[in-house]
């Protein structure tokens, strides 16, 4: 559960209370100007992560905590994330005495506020080996199949689920590390190794493993697909080494701490990103600040001058915005006048970008397009999570999202929408653009796809009608027979 806690009057000139500055490891600072070039606040820049302050509003600080535990009588019990996504605490509530002595007491909820990543990453980073010495010979397995897997990273049908077993969930780090070294951006721009390792551990950590789909496997299915797009001719042939480098962190960060909802959902639950966003490309500018802090924070390009890093981090941001869904059109509209004109010229920084852009949107989608063993699970699993958000709207009384209400749609109608009317316009124009085996197999998969949810949905229908057909049948029967008296004949 993500919630927020707001210290209602707090001058840039006042430091946060020790009683929260003394949280190993459970918060940190982030202002909108220190981040981009302003002038960092007095000693809260030194702490790690979590907090965000709003530079417009200069009289609200917000704390971001992820895993709240709670203290029972019987030990920790981690409070259950979706059971209510959008809670919003006072700060002075939470540190004032309990009225009354209870089994959760606000005074045990503070000391046990905690980083989601707490101990998990640490023991990673140091190498502390596992527990149970069994788990050497299945990790040696494991980790040599994962290898063998990652000499075919550029193969369209890459299975990113099985790769996330064989990687006991690691898949994210693992790929994205695999594909740095095989760039060799790891030489190229000087990446301490420590560093790139740490870097990615917190990314794939951030990314909320209950969330069925917008989880890291996503992610570093997108990365892969991302990595499918940069090797085609028109690409590979043009990009530079900080094309591919942003290509990559772009990928494998677009979707970061992201809560399971949409951005409707948190403009009409008065969310504190809706706020702090103004209601505009919300989760995107989430993911890209949330970005920009683990870079800050594992210093992975603190070697740069400071320059060219805000110039990667202000890109970087253009690649994932780039993602948000209601600009679809807009993007669509450009790439199409682009192709019509024939006036794509990537020798050109700009237009470079723009394709980086546009390949991010096809890698972000690209599921349809995939063969329909891997297609069909992943779309199972964003509809889950759609309809786990109606579920939650239904329960608060607030307006269900049309494609996000299960009594209403089933899987096959919200693909085949998606499928029309998002995924098929803009993968058509990518054809036009990198006309290749790659795109042919991509809209050969697209379609073989749309027409398998057909089927599916009319055998579906055919079945519902059928049963409601003999329900009315054995209906009028009975009702025919209770009309005859008893002991009658019919003349």
């Amino acid at each position: 559960m993500e919630v927020c806690y707001q210290l209602p009057v707090l001058p840039l000139d006042r430091p946060v209370p020790k009683h929260v500055l003394s949280r190993r490891g459970a918060i940190s600072f982030s202002s909108n100007s220190y981040f981009f070039g302003g002038p960092a606040p007095r000693q809260l820049a030194k702490r790690r992560g979590a907090i965000s302050y709003d530079s417009e509003n200069q009289t609200a600080l917000y704390i971001r905590m992820l895993d709240v535990r709670v203290r029972s009588q019987v030990g920790f019990e981690p409070e259950p994330r979706g059971s209510h996504p959008y809670l919003y605490v006072d700060f002075r509530t939470l540190h004032s005495r309990p009225q009354s002595a209870g089994p959760v007491s606000a005074r045990n909820v503070r000391r046990l506020l905690s980083f989601q990543r707490y101990l998990h990453s640490s023991r990673f980073i140091r190498g502390i080996p596992a527990s149970n010495p069994l788990g050497y010979l299945l990790d040696d397995d494991y980790t040599g199949q994962a290898k063998l897997m990652l000499e075919k990273v550029g193969n369209w049908n890459f299975d990113m689920f099985l790769f996330d077993r064989l990687t006991n969930g690691n898949s994210l780090v693992n790929l994205t590390f695999h594909l740095f070294n095989s760039y060799g951006l790891i030489e190229l721009f000087q990446l301490d190794m420590v560093k790139l390792r740490r870097f990615l551990v917190m990314i794939q950590e951030d990314y909320r493993s209950q969330n069925p789909y917008h989880n890291a496997v996503h992610a570093a299915d997108v990365t892969q697909a991302m990595y499918c797009y940069l090797q085609e001719p028109k690409l590979a042939e043009t990009m530079t080494s900080c094309d591919l480098l942003l290509g990559l962190l772009a990928a494998a960060t677009h979707d970061l701490d992201h809560p399971g909802v949409n951005q409707p959902f948190l403009i009409k639950t008065n969310h504190y990103l809706a706020a702090l966003y103004k209601n505009s490309s919300v989760l995107e500018n989430h993911h890209w600040k949330s970005a920009v802090g683990l870079l800050r924070e594992s210093a992975l390009l603190s070697h740069l001058p400071t320059e060219d890093r805000l110039n990667m981090e202000e890109r970087l941001g253009s690649l994932i915005l780039a993602t948000d869904i209601s600009r679809q059109n807009n993007y669509l509209s450009e790439f199409r006048a682009h192709l019509d004109k024939r006036d794509l010229c990537l020798t050109n920084g700009g237009h470079r970008h723009f394709i980086l852009q546009i390949a991010l949107k096809c890698a972000d989608i690209c599921n349809p397009c995939r063969p329909w063993k891997l297609s069909k699970l992943w779309s199972e699993k964003v509809t889950e999570e759609f309809f786990h958000q109606g579920d939650i709207e239904r329960k608060h009384h607030l307006e269900v999202t049309p494609f996000c209400d299960r009594q209403s749609n089933s899987v096959a109608n919200i693909q085949i929408g998606f499928m029309t009317y998002v995924v098929e316009p803009l993968f058509v124009e990518w054809s036009r653009f990198s006309d290749t085996r790659l795109s042919q197999t991509m809209m050969g998969h697209l379609s073989l796809n749309k027409q398998g949810w057909k089927e599916g949905r009319d055998k579906q229908e055919a079945s519902t009608s059928r049963a409601s057909e003999e329900q009315r049948t054995s209906a009028a029967k009975d009702s025919n027979s209770k009309e005859l008296p008893q002991g009658s004949k019919r003349s």
